[in-house]
């Protein structure tokens, strides 16, 4: 019998997406300036008020209120009727430096024997049912709302927009699990106050129904274009006014949507939140690393949806074990269990290991800290960043290198595909 399966997206301007990405901004300057530094830096925004908090280990000195605005004011948040705009807003800093326990488990005489910077099980997923091997529903949700903030920023098409916005896609799949069509798509999204509630609802649905959906299914391959149709139930703004938003309407933390960071339900998780962690917590480096290792088993062919698990313990060097479940997927005579034992020789889950092969001690951050970490275009950038003292540093940085598919032969050669 078909079924509904649904995930969410939330926008760059949501509270728990801007304190990531205030996080994610520590971090990338930090390892601009101090590739080796270690970092655990959680942010909380509230009206008119941003609060850091965390553990730091580096050689260098930042102006983190700077980077705390620099940031809020490239999100969109620039005008005081907001109640939380980058250039009035309050910059309370109580980071402190990383306890000598912890840090004695990471850092070691031999780089190669790095140990975990933590305990935990980190998943990586993948399915062959999108071009970037996502789950569809999660894709379609981080799509639109790309597409909205977009739309904010040209400010010609639709011109009362503000930052704060959420999507939702519910998709029905056939029993052999092939998706069928779009059964409902949910967006909210932050607006300039109107006179009239009654029209300004009208308006915001039918600019959402006739100009947002219409540029997001233009920019998708013909096979998903086909999924939308005139039957799709539509929810704009569905509990009417939204014009009080942001962190003046929600408090936002530091990693509360780790489910919209990774696959939008599918798979599993293992609890951990990313932003604000250098590489050295495998909670982000080894969660990238199955991710790469699921992207690139499926794309060679071993199966056409897959989840891996790894784990660790504190301090340790070797992971605890890698999992697979190909969910039956596998189209030749090889069982899960002899599938990790194939992977465990071709991808070395050593902490340094997968720092060093995904090139993780780059300041890449800040890029992933909306709309997804994974799933999106591997690509170089050039970016610059300053320090107090006037010194300036610019880099070529590869973003989402999890994403690559650059181990597909060695898969295939392992696997004799």
């Amino acid at each position: 019998m078909p079924y509904l399966f649904t995930s969410e997206s939330v926008s760059e301007g949501h509270p728990d997406k801007v304190a990531d990405q205030i996080s994610d901004a520590l971090i990338d300057h930090f390892l601009a300036f101090d590739k080796d530094s270690k970092v655990a830096c959680e942010t909380l925004v509230t009206t008119g008020q941003v609060v850091l908090a965390g553990e730091v280990k580096s050689d260098t000195y930042l102006d983190v209120q700077k980077i705390a605005r620099d940031t809020i004011n490239k999100i969109g948040y620039t005008r005081s009727e907001y109640m939380f705009d980058g250039n009035s807003c309050g910059v309370f800093s109580a980071i402190h430096e990383q306890s000598e326990d912890i840090n004695r488990g990471v850092d070691r005489a031999s780089k190669e024997e790095q140990g975990a910077g933590d305990q935990g099980m980190m998943f990586g997923y993948a399915t062959r049912e999108t071009d970037n091997y996502m789950p569809l529903a999660l894709d379609l949700a981080h799509r639109i709302l790309i597409e909205l903030a977009e739309l904010r920023r040209e400010n010609k098409d639709i011109t009362y927009l503000r930052p704060d916005s959420k999507s939702q896609v519910t998709i029905e799949y056939s029993d052999d699990n092939i998706p069928q069509r779009i059964d409902a798509i949910v967006v909210s999204t932050q607006h300039d106050d109107f006179d009239n509630d009654e029209a300004m609802l009208a308006k915001i649905r039918k600019d959402i129904v006739e100009i947002l959906i219409p540029r997001v299914v233009a920019k998708l391959p013909e096979h998903l274009q086909v999924l939308f149709n005139s039957d799709i139930k539509y929810h704009i703004n569905p509990t009417g006014k939204f014009v009080i938003g942001g962190p003046h309407g929600d408090t936002g933390l530091t990693g509360r949507k780790i489910i919209v960071d990774t696959y939008g339900g599918k798979g599993a998780h293992g609890g951990g939140a990313f932003s604000g962690k250098d590489p050295s917590k495998v909670d982000r480096s080894a969660a990238y690393a199955t991710r790469h290792i699921a992207k690139n088993l499926v794309a060679a062919g071993v199966c056409d949806e897959v989840l891996v698990q790894v784990s660790y313990a504190i301090g340790v060097v070797e992971p605890m074990g890698i999992f697979i479940d190909t969910y039956g997927t596998c189209p030749f005579n090889m069982t899960d269990g002899e599938i990790a034992q194939k992977v465990s020789e071709i991808f070395d889950m050593r902490p340094s290991a997968i720092e060093d092969r995904l090139k993780l001690r780059q300041p890449m951050y800040s890029e992933t800290a909306a709309y997804g970490h994974m799933g999106r275009k591997p690509e170089t950038v050039s970016k610059t960043f300053s320090q107090p003292n006037g010194e300036d540093v610019t880099l070529d940085v590869e973003l989402f290198t999890w994403e690559k598919l650059d181990y597909v032969d060695k898969v295939k050669q392992a696997f004799d595909l």
